[in-house]
Parts: C-alpha cells; structure tokens; sequence
C-alpha cells in the first residue's frame, strides 16, 4: 500500500504552485488509495381556560421530522455538528453516514492539522494499535467524485483524496479558513453548523514538521464517535 503526500510533496505542479511552503495555499488534502479497485421558529398560542372537571391529558405528539439528519463529530476536544449537502453530492453523503453508522470513524484522530486551513481526519491507521502510517488507510474502495460549486469555506466538510479525482474513500477534512482554490477539485458534502470553538481550538493544535510540511500534531486529537441524528434533534 503506497503511502499518499499532498500534490506538493510529491512535487507535483499546480495552479497555485508559486505559494510559500509555509502558506495552507500549498498544500492539499490528501487521502489513501487502496491496494484495491479502486434553526427554531417560536411557536406562540392563546391560553385556554382550566377545565372545570379533570379531564385526561391529551397523547404528547412528537414534532414531525422533515427527514433530514446531520453528524455529530465527538472529540476529546468537544462536539462539532455538520449538516450535509445532498443536492449537490448525494453518493458522498451517503458514503459518510455508511461509515459513520458503522463505526468506522470511531477512534480515529484528526492525523493532519494546518491552522488557517483544515483539519483532516477518518484514516483508520490513526486508531491506537493500528500498524499503518496515518494518512494512508481507508475503508477498502473508492468512491467517484463529486465536485460542485459549493466553495471551500471556514466550517466546510470536504473528502480528501490522492491525485486522482476518484480516491476519496473514508478520508475528510474541515476547513479552517478559505480554501477556495480547492473549489471543484474536492468534493464539499457538509458545513459545520455547531461547534466552530471546537474547530478553532483543534486547528490550534501544535504541530510538528512531516513530509516537509507541518502537519502531524504533538498530542492525539481523537474522534470518539461519529452519530448520524434527525437534525430536528439538535438544539
């Protein structure tokens, strides 16, 4: 199983190759390509008078959901909420809400971090005990992109992936800041909805030098779980 680097690191040119080394403008999210083939509307009503006699309380009717679901990321550093977008990549929420209700991402860490930038995680190697290098593991196959026009802004969940447009697989990232250049080349599913201290104080996380970039943190920032709720559950 090869091990992936950012377009960058692999020496590779791009449209905005003439940026620092330094710079979040350099570097590219970056994922494993397997061995194989690949808000609350306040509702007000008018009182009615107490019954003259004790009646029975009416059934409590629960509020009707629309159907829609969001992600809730659990970190050792707090809760994030993303809500996704399946009008314009619904394979790949699909793929996201698989593993998640598997429990793929269970134990996993945010292996990737460049403030000002993104967060990435959702590599299995990144579980304590795994025996790959973090950054280069991923669910067994590959999922065909679905690049769109929603731009990579602050609080976007986007897919990583390798050179190939089509290597996405279990790998993601959050974006910490604009990464427009990266707009139809990556696949956006998702932005957070809650949860932006939590992405603030993980992109704060210190890092040091991998691969020629610094990326790897100094202390596990670990995904504890990943739960797919109605999103009418959220508050």
């Amino acid at each position: 199983m090869r091990h992936l680097f950012l377009f960058f690191s692999l020496g590779l040119a791009f449209a905005f190759g003439g940026c620092s080394k330094e710079t979040a403008k350099e570097t590219q999210p970056s994922a494993q390509t397997t061995t194989q083939t690949p808000a609350t509307t306040p509702d007000t009503s008018k009182a009615t008078p107490p019954a003259a006699q004790p009646t029975t309380p009416p059934a409590t009717t629960p509020a009707p959901s629309d159907g829609k679901e969001v992600a809730v990321i659990k970190t050792t550093e707090g809760e994030m909420v993303v809500e996704f977008w399946p009008d314009v990549a619904p394979k790949t929420v699909e793929n996201f809400k698989k593993l998640s209700k598997e429990g793929f991402y269970n134990g996993t860490a945010f292996h990737r971090i460049i403030k000002g930038f993104m967060i990435q995680g959702g590599c299995p190697n990144s579980k304590v005990g795994a025996t790959g290098t973090p950054g280069t593991g991923g669910p067994g196959y590959n999922i065909k992109a679905e690049f769109n026009n929603k731009s990579h802004q602050r609080g976007v969940l986007s897919m990583a992936r390798s050179a190939h447009p089509d290597s996405a697989g279990s790998q993601f990232f959050i974006c910490d800041g604009d990464a427009s250049f990266l707009d139809n080349k990556y696949t956006a599913f998702g932005k957070l909805i809650k949860g932006d201290d939590v992405l603030t104080k993980i992109a704060n996380t210190p890092v040091t030098g991998k691969n020629g970039e610094n990326s790897s943190p100094t202390k596990r920032v670990e995904i504890e779980s990943v739960t797919i709720v109605p999103a009418s559950s959220i508050k």
